[in-house]
C-alpha cells in the first residue's frame, strides 16, 4: 500500500483531506503530520487576538477532518526528512516512511530574544495561541497602573493588524490603565505593497489608537527596554530544518531554506515531494500571504492524486493582484487590490463573512460545498 504524508496542518492540506473525505483514493494510506489538531485560518488571527472570535471560531478541526477522510493524524512535528529514503523524522526521533510527501508547514520567526515572555512571535501560529494566553494572565493579574508600552517590529499586515488588536485586546481588559503603542520597520513606508489610499487609512487608524511611528529604524535591543510587550511580526523565515543541509538532505531550497517547486508545485530536486504555501518558493517569488496557499489547495489536491494515480498534473498560475483585507480591530477593515484602496464597515462586514465561510467548509466537511 502506498503511503502519502501531508506533513503540516496549513490551508492547501485541508482542501486536500475536504477533497479525499468526498472521493477517498483507494489502497493509500493518508497520514498527516502536525503538532497540533487545531489549526487557526491566519486570515482571523487579528479578530482572536482583539477578543472578536474565539480560538475554536478561527481553527480547522484537522482531527476531526483526519476522520472525515480516512486518514490517521501523527501528532508530531518534522526535526529531519530523507528525501533519498524517502522518510521523515519527528520529535523524539520516530521516523515514518513515504512514497509520495506533501509540505504545507508554513513559516516561523525567531525573535532575538526567544524565550522572553515580554517578546510575543507571530509565527509560527500554533506556539502563537499559547503565548498569548499566558501573556493576557499576565496582563489580568497585574495590579500595576503604570502605563504599559507595547511594541510592534515590522510594517507588513502582520504587525498592523496584530498591534491594533493587541491594544484594543489589553485597553477592553484593562480600561484603568494607559496602554500607549509603537510600531517599527526598517522600510520607509508602511505596508509597502498596498494601494496608497489602503497605506493612508493604516496610518489612519495607527493615528486613531495613539500609536506612534517608527519608520526606517531596525530593532535593538535598547527598544525592548523601553517596551513592555513587543510583537515580532518581521518577514517570513523558514523552519530550522529546512535552513541546514544536514536535516533537509539534498532537497532543493533557496538561500533561505524554503522548498523551490515547479509551476505543479513539486520539488525541483525530487519528484516524490510537493509543498505549497509559506514554506514553498514557487519560480517567481510569492508573497508570504495565505491567499497564495488558499490558491493552491485545489491544484495541490489535484496534483498528489495525480501523482499516485501517474496522471497528468495540473499547473499552478498565481494570480497577478489579489485581494487584501486588514482588520483595523474598530469594527471597520481596509481593502487593498492592486491601485484600489478604501476603508470601512462594509469592508470587516465582508472580511468577517469570508473568514467564517472559508473555516466553515472545512469543520464540517461531509455536508458542505
Amino acid at each position: 500500500m502506498k503511503r502519502l504524508i501531508l506533513a503540516g496542518a496549513g490551508h492547501a492540506h485541508a482542501q486536500v483531506l475536504l477533497d479525499w473525505a468526498r472521493a477517498p483514493v483507494v489502497g493509500i494510506d493518508l497520514v498527516v503530520v502536525s503538532p497540533h489538531a487545531q489549526a487557526p485560518y491566519s486570515g482571523m488571527v487579528p479578530g482572536w487576538l482583539a477578543g472578536t472570535y474565539h480560538f475554536n471560531e478561527i481553527s480547522i478541526d484537522f482531527a476531526a477532518l483526519c476522520r472525515a477522510a480516512g486518514a490517521r493524524w501523527v501528532p508530531g512535528e518534522i526535526t529531519a526528512l530523507d528525501p533519498a529514503r524517502r522518510n521523515i523524522r519527528l520529535l523524539g526521533d520516530a521516523t515514518i516512511d513515504y512514497d509520495l510527501l506533501s509540505l504545507n508547514i508554513g513559516s516561523t520567526l525567531t525573535p532575538p530574544l526567544h524565550g522572553d515572555p515580554a517578546m510575543l512571535s507571530m509565527r509560527p501560529l500554533a506556539r502563537l495561541r499559547e503565548a498569548y494566553e499566558r501573556c493576557l494572565d499576565r496582563w489580568r493579574a497585574d495590579c500595576s497602573t503604570a502605563p504599559f508600552t507595547v511594541l510592534a517590529v515590522g510594517g507588513g499586515a502582520a504587525g498592523v493588524e496584530s498591534l491594533l488588536a493587541v491594544l484594543r485586546r489589553l485597553r477592553s481588559l484593562r480600561p484603568d490603565r494607559t496602554v500607549q503603542g509603537r510600531l517599527m520597520t526598517r522600510d520607509p513606508v508602511l505596508l509597502p505593497t498596498l494601494a496608497p489610499a489602503a497605506r493612508h487609512a493604516a496610518q489612519a487608524s495607527l493615528a486613531a489608537a495613539g500609536v506612534t511611528l517608527a519608520l526606517s529604524t531596525a530593532w535593538t535591543p535598547a527598544h525592548g527596554l523601553t517596551s513592555d510587550l513587543t510583537l515580532w511580526a518581521t518577514g517570513a523565515q523558514a523552519h530550522d530544518w529546512l535552513q541546514a543541509a544536514s536535516s533537509r538532505g539534498d532537497l532543493a531550497t533557496d538561500e533561505r531554506g524554503f522548498v523551490r517547486i515547479d509551476d505543479d508545485l513539486r520539488s525541483l530536486s525530487h519528484p516524490s515531494v510537493f509543498a505549497a504555501g509559506d514554506c514553498a518558493r514557487w519560480s517567481a517569488p510569492l508573497p508570504k500571504a495565505g491567499v497564495f496557499a488558499v490558491r493552491m489547495g485545489p491544484v495541490l489536491s489535484h496534483n498528489l492524486r495525480a501523482s499516485l494515480m501517474q496522471q497528468a498534473l495540473r499547473p499552478y498560475r498565481p494570480q497577478h493582484r489579489h485581494l487584501v483585507l486588514l482588520a483595523t480591530a474598530d469594527g471597520q477593515a481596509i481593502a487593498s487590490r492592486g491601485s484600489f484602496g478604501a476603508q470601512g464597515r462594509w469592508a470587516w462586514r465582508w472580511k468577517d463573512w469570508i473568514d467564517r465561510r472559508f473555516v466553515g467548509r472545512f469543520n464540517a466537511p461531509t455536508l458542505r460545498t
